[in-house]
């Protein structure tokens, strides 16, 4: 009588490459999250460009108002043209995305300028908008010291 059914060694290799397959998959799922991230905190900040152009021509009489440079959390940014619900909700949006960490967003006001910085997640850089219309990728992390516009 002859047994049917799989060895120990041909179940052992069935399940290596399983585990193998499965690391492959998640290391892959890692790197789009990290970019997926990205995009998140580029849309808010992009957001937050277009609604300070509206509050600028509305609620703030030309003007962005008055935010010191801050960059310890997303509610610390909440003077002139951070205190639109919108901005506020896109600043939010952005901290969430970079991981809730203090020193991942900044932001500051004064008068006829602006400007909001946001660590990206893939790597040390981060995303950096201002009142010029500038949006674009800075190395290095979210400035420490006050900055009136992207470097």
């Amino acid at each position: 009588m002859k047994n049917k059914g799989f060895t120990l060694i041909e179940l052992l290799v069935v399940i290596a490459i399983i585990g193998i397959l499965s690391a492959v998959v998640l290391a892959s799922l890692n790197t789009a999250r990290s970019k997926g991230n990205d995009a998140a905190i580029q849309s808010d900040l992009s957001t937050i460009q277009t609604q300070a152009e509206i509050y600028y021509g509305g609620a703030g009489s030309n003007s962005y108002g008055t935010q010191t440079w801050t960059n310890t959390t997303a509610v610390a940014c909440s003077a002139g043209v951070f205190s639109d619900t919108t901005v506020g909700k896109a600043l939010a949006g952005a901290y969430a995305a970079n991981g809730s960490t203090s020193g991942n967003v900044g932001c500051a006001a004064g008068g006829t300028t602006y400007v909001v910085a946001a660590k990206l997640t893939s790597s040390s850089n981060y995303w950096c908008v201002d009142s010029t219309g500038t949006a674009k990728i800075e190395s290095g992390s979210v400035p420490s010291s006050a900055i009136s516009a992207c470097p």
